[in-house]
């Protein structure tokens, strides 16, 4: 099989020497990666590193070889168009239809998916030129991937710096995948929590469980990948911050609701990915609980932990608003399940078997997608991006 044909812009940017890790990735999984830089960017990285890490020549203007039309072959026969970095400028001429080099002229010719990775200072990414360049571009169906936050050139910190090479490369491979030029997400606000709360005992212990918050960061990929405004609520999870992604990080199932009500206001789906605590201890103790002599300790009362899932159902924060769930259930799978999707009054539930060792950690799942309507959608075990392209197909469907 012919290896996808991918174009990787580069503009001139500080953050051009970070494209060269998303290039190796790319290379190594198998696609044809031509680079093609602005004059700008070669001022962070000589064409020299760029050839020797494609494989191929590297131009910036139309005049090089020009019998082979490069300005509109390359647009022409690819299979994805990436740029990042994608500073203000590139933005602005992509958006404008400005074509004063090779690689503005092939966003022009281009008819795959194109995704932009804009980086740069906050005050540009905030500036409504910017902002309405952006609106453009996604409004045409390219993907607009949102910067992250941190440290930015010199001093500076806040939004604007490029979303980590590897999330990246995760969003370019599931743009590829799907082979649909345009996101079908795009326009929708959609909220997924991920996974596992955390509720104290006394200040080195906790009661938890084993969720790694995979399958709720794939579903989070995934939607970012198909368009999305994601927010992702991220209960004690290590994994990096998915590309594009508004992470916010919390403890406890309270803290975790009141994250989930105040995103999902404007949100047109919510997917309830975490596994959220039922129950957490009635009193906090303030020290360490220490062992006495040789006396038993004393038992840890529990009280309820308020149940989000119903409560959103129940309460949509906006006409429309689609809302799924999950359930992990150890026995009676799909009896259970159905009676919970009853019970909680959700749109669609997500029903698998978990365990010490399903599910939990791994980087498969298989589940069924029960819904509100009677329809049941199986997932054979697979990874579990399967699983969220799944979900968010049926979700798609609803909002539509």
């Amino acid at each position: 099989m012919d290896k996808p044909k991918v174009v990787l812009g580069v503009s001139g940017g500080i953050a051009a020497y970070k494209a060269c890790e998303l290039l190796r990735r790319l290379t190594e999984s198998g696609h044809d990666v031509r680079v093609v830089p602005t004059a700008s960017a070669l001022h962070f990285v000589g064409a020299a590193t760029w050839s020797a890490l494609s494989g191929k020549p590297v131009a910036t203007e139309v005049w090089d070889d020009v019998h082979e039309v490069p300005h509109v072959r390359i647009g022409q026969h690819a299979d994805l168009v990436v740029v990042a970095p994608a500073t203000a400028d590139l933005l602005a001429k992509a958006a404008h239809g400005l074509a004063d080099d090779l690689l503005t002229n092939t966003l022009l010719t281009a008819r795959c998916p194109v995704v932009f990775a804009p980086a740069m200072h906050t005050e540009m990414w905030e500036h409504p030129a910017t902002r309405e360049n952006v609106a453009t571009l996604r409004r045409r169906g390219a993907l607009v991937i949102e910067p992250a936050v941190g440290r930015l050139t010199g001093v500076d910190t806040g939004k604007g710096r490029l979303p980590d090479p590897a999330e990246i490369f995760e969003v370019c491979r599931r743009v590829l995948a799907r082979g649909v030029r345009e996101p079908d997400l795009a326009g929708r606000h959609v909220v997924v929590s991920a996974g596992g709360t955390r509720e104290p005992l006394d200040p080195v212990r906790f009661l938890g469980n084993r969720s790694s918050g995979k399958q709720g960061y794939a579903l989070a990929r995934t939607a970012a990948a198909r368009g999305a405004r994601v927010t992702l609520i991220a209960a004690n999870s290590a994994l990096p911050d998915p590309a594009g992604v508004d992470v916010v990080p919390v403890g406890t199932a309270v803290q975790l609701r009141e994250a989930v009500l105040k995103a999902a206001a404007d949100a047109d789906a919510v997917v309830m990915a975490a596994a959220v605590a039922d129950f957490r201890p009635a009193a906090y103790a303030t020290g360490k609980i220490k062992k006495k002599d040789d006396r038993e300790p004393e038992p840890v009362a529990l009280v309820r932990n308020p149940d989000i899932l119903a409560e959103i159902s129940a309460d949509r924060a906006r006409a429309g608003q689609v809302v799924v769930g999950f359930a992990a259930e150890t026995d009676d799978v799909l009896a259970n399940g159905r009676a919970k999707l009853k019970r909680k009054g959700c749109d669609l539930l997500v029903v698998n078997e978990v365990g010490e060792r399903k599910t939990f950690g791994s980087e498969e799942n298989e589940a069924v997608v029960l819904g509100a309507d009677g329809s049941e959608t199986p997932v054979a075990r697979g990874p579990k991006e399967a699983l969220a392209e799944t979900v968010w197909d049926l979700v798609a469907e609803r909002l539509r």
